[in-house]
């Protein structure tokens, strides 16, 4: 009687735990939504105020190179505070660093609203600091720590998701950027700038989110995609290990730990950066192209361009969060490679004058390999163990934030001798040049791995057949030679 009732008793304490792991999922997923929604409305603000705010400052000075300069300050403030980021995760919760960066965002539109015309230029200098930094700081926090939040099982899903939501939002902050400032003027855009800085903090203070404080030494750790993680842990012990036996006197270069936690994560992140140059060689070329195409109305060629641009990345994200429903799979390291060459060549190609149809195209091309390869990277740095995920993170975006705004000078000056098409064909050929060799990389550690299962396998088959009485090979020469 008794063992007739233990297989129904396991069958339903089975049910209950799948029921509550169902129910844990969903309301994860949902606070998650909420989450993005909140995200997608603080990006909103930011690619309103990247033009609303490089526009009145070239209105306030009427100086080009004012408006370099401030754009340069907001690159470099990124640039700082991905080197402290991961520091920052190791000892607060990701929670309070994405609440206070959007309180700080907010904070200093405030001030850039109330400055007098004699403290106008330091507002700006104050509103491009703070804005780089804090962009730089939400964005580390909230990808870093995604696997806590919805699980390993859920990246690709969970960053497919958000970066839907950033696309949309950069689509809508750029349409509606000079028809915001042309209406209600500038104090008017900067309070709608405000407006959304203070939504995504509300949304993040009413929301339960995981992630920071090393994540407690959980998440990544355990959970680990192939051997990444378990390689991770091994770099993450040197790391604070050795340290913690100093008495934490000897500086650790951690963020280079963690890219060496996984083979063909450094090169990963430095094809990351020169990816971000090759863009910042088509976002200084498009006013140039399209000005010679239209020189009456160059914004509509632009305008068209990226809209077109963000339907592919849409588009491409809608298919793999289905993807990774279907699968359970994330999109890989390949992926990564692959669609760098695609996005890069496609970017190249759209300078190269063809007719509008089969540029618009190219430019739906160029979006949805652009989706592929920001889920790609970013599931794949995910990977990581959760004390090394926010340095790896944080290391991320100062290379690509070096990338860009090198990529914007050099571009620049380029631009004056060189026509767009060449410019961006150098910019993006490179990004090319790189994807090639990590993906040479990514193939020559995949048969190193084929073979060294390969190798396992034989040898456990050889130690089975030995071990069987009922084969004669070796045992029957044994035997006879007895």
């Amino acid at each position: 009687m008794g063992s007739a009732d233990g297989p129904k008793a396991d069958e339903a304490d089975g049910g209950a735990r799948r029921f509550r792991e169902a129910r844990d999922t969903a309301v994860s997923e949902r606070r998650f939504r909420f989450l993005v929604a909140g995200y997608a409305v603080s990006s909103y603000g930011t690619f309103l105020n990247m033009v609303a705010l490089n526009l009145f400052v070239y209105e306030t000075t009427g100086r080009a190179l004012a408006m370099g300069l401030f754009m340069a300050v907001r690159l470099a403030s990124g640039f700082v505070a991905g080197l402290v980021v991961g520091g920052l995760l190791a000892r607060f919760s990701a929670k309070n660093i994405m609440l206070w960066a959007n309180v700080g965002q907010g904070a200093v539109m405030l001030v850039l609203i109330l400055a007098p015309d004699g403290l106008l230029t330091g507002a700006l200098m104050a509103v491009s600091v703070v804005i780089g930094a804090c962009g730089t700081l939400f964005m580390v926090a909230l990808r870093s720590s995604i696997p806590e939040m919805v699980g390993e099982d859920r990246r690709a899903w969970a960053n497919s998701l958000s970066i839907t939501g950033r696309s949309l939002a950069m689509v809508a902050g750029f349409a509606s950027a000079g028809v915001v400032v042309s209406l209600v003027g500038y104090t008017a855009a900067f309070v709608v700038d405000m407006a959304t800085f203070v939504a995504c903090a509300v949304t993040v203070a009413l929301l339960p989110i995981a992630g920071g404080k090393g994540a407690d030494g959980k998440g990544g750790d355990a959970k680990g995609a192939g051997g990444t993680a378990a390689e991770g842990s091994g770099a993450e012990k040197d790391a604070s290990g050795a340290a913690s036996a100093k008495g934490g006197r000897r500086w650790r270069p951690v963020a280079f730990l963690a890219l060496a936690a996984a083979p063909g994560m450094g090169l990963m992140v430095a094809l990351r950066g020169v990816d971000a140059f090759g863009s910042s060689s088509h976002n200084a070329a498009l006013p140039i192209y399209s000005t010679s195409l239209d020189a009456s109305n160059p914004a509509v060629f632009v305008s068209a361009f990226w809209c077109v641009w963000a339907l592919g990345n849409i588009g491409a994200q809608q298919v793999i969060q289905r993807y990774a429903q279907r699968t359970g799979r994330s999109v890989g390291a390949l992926g990564f490679g692959y669609g760098t060459v695609v996005m890069s060549a496609a970017f190249i190609a759209a300078f190269a004058g063809f007719p509008l149809a089969v540029t618009a195209v190219i430019a739906l091309i160029a979006g949805a390999a652009d989706g592929l390869t920001e889920v790609a990277y970013t599931s794949h740095l995910q990977t990581l163990p959760a004390t090394l995920r926010g340095h790896a993170f944080g290391l991320s975006a100062t290379f690509e934030n070096l990338g860009f705004g090198v990529g914007m000078i050099l571009v620049a000056a380029a631009l004056d001798r060189f026509s767009p098409l060449a410019v961006v064909g150098w910019s993006h050929g490179a990004a090319i040049v790189v994807a090639v060799v990590f993906l040479l990389r990514v193939a020559g550690v995949r048969r190193a791995e084929r073979a060294g299962r390969a190798g396992r396998a034989g040898l456990r088959k050889e130690e089975a057949v030995e071990g069987r009485p009922d084969r004669g090979d070796r045992d029957g020469a044994e035997v006879s030679g007895g």
